[in-house]
């Protein structure tokens, strides 16, 4: 089993990649490496079906956006029909240039997605919640909470309607949706104040100790100060330039006092621990060839960012293509391999 902090910097890289590359060829490589480490994590994982029918909605929502986009942009030399003039939003022409560009937009948001599916699969919740700073125990809860909500409600759809079929219903249109919505909703709100629940018993979340009602009072009212004096800072500093210097010492000033009573309220958080993740070699291998990607791509962003943009508009149909960029990012794939050389029952959580 690998440590969650090593996931964590996958993921995170990952993301990276897939929000700043926009180029097609080089997306295909990061889904490519995501499905490799997909397949690794999904082997011992209970929601792997769950995540693949969002996959499957995600793949819809990027078909969608493909027309979308080519009724909403009219521009390119390649015109492939032209609608009437007259029509609002939709009216003129549909060029093979904005049917690229929607597909490289939804298979941008696609990839993203299935990252952070992927990382779902190989982190269980209560992982994540042991890696939020102590004075984020009541965030960490909900968080967890809103990762498993979603394919908790998809595998909760799937045994409802089921059942319902069963019992002889037939789901022709959607008036007969309602005997499965209802049932779903109450479902799906159960098991979350469920898990909400067990987290606490268990001291997961976390516990405030030492502090009197009135000083965490006063903690809270410094807390909001110094977002208030956050904010004005940054409003000097847009709507005030002659006054950079004084917005920008606010804002230091600020965070020094958000940190500070962070940890002072860190420091009187309790938290149990069943047993402590431990740091293998398989994790190092994981965080560095995942933050070599990263690096890597940032590089060449620095030094030749057009490289990383794809735009059928003003370039040619055909994306260019290095070779030593899409070795850079075949590195995300390594933590698939690691997952895969490793017994099922390992690869996940």
């Amino acid at each position: 089993m690998r440590h969650p902090l090593s996931w964590l910097i996958w993921a995170g890289c990952a993301a990276i990649l897939a929000l700043t590359v926009r180029q097609p060829l080089y997306l295909i490589l990061v889904a490519l490496a995501t499905w490799l480490v997909h397949l690794g994590v999904a082997r011992s994982s209970l929601m792997a079906g769950s995540w693949r029918a969002l996959l499957k909605l995600g793949l819809l929502i990027w078909v969608l956006t493909i027309p979308f986009n080519a009724l909403m942009i009219h521009q390119g030399r390649t015109v492939l029909l032209r609608l009437p003039a007259a029509w609002p939003l939709v009216g003129g022409a549909i060029t093979l240039e904005a049917v690229l560009a929607g597909i490289v937009s939804g298979l941008a948001l696609w990839t993203l997605l299935f990252v952070f599916a992927t990382f779902n699969l190989a982190v269980d919740a209560t992982q994540l919640l042991r890696l939020a700073p102590p004075f984020l125990y009541q965030a960490g809860i909900v968080t967890s909470i809103a990762l498993t909500f979603i394919p908790q409600m998809l595998t909760s759809a799937r045994e409802i309607r089921e059942a319902q079929r069963i019992r002889g219903h037939r789901f022709r249109g959607w008036r007969d949706a309602l005997p499965l919505v209802i049932p779903l909703l109450t479902t799906a709100f159960e098991r979350a104040v469920q898990l909400a629940e067990s987290m606490d018993a268990r001291g997961l979340s976390g516990e405030v100790t030492g502090l009197s009602p009135r000083r965490l009072a006063r903690m809270q009212v410094l807390m909001v100060l110094s977002l208030l004096l956050f904010l004005i800072g940054m409003l000097v500093r847009i709507f005030a330039p002659e006054w950079a210097a004084l917005g920008l010492a606010l804002i230091a000033v600020a965070a020094l006092m958000i940190l500070s009573s962070f940890y002072r309220l860190g420091r009187h958080v309790r938290r149990s621990r069943y047993r402590r993740e431990r740091w293998g070699a398989g994790d190092s291998l994981i965080a560095l060839c995942s933050l070599a990607a990263l690096a890597g791509v940032l590089w060449l962003r620095h030094s030749d960012p057009a490289r990383l943009v794809y735009s059928p508009y003003t370039a040619g149909l055909l994306p260019d293509f290095s070779l030593a960029l899409g070795l850079w990012l075949a590195l995300l794939a390594v933590p698939g391999l690691v997952a895969l050389a490793e017994p099922p029952g390992e690869a996940a959580t």
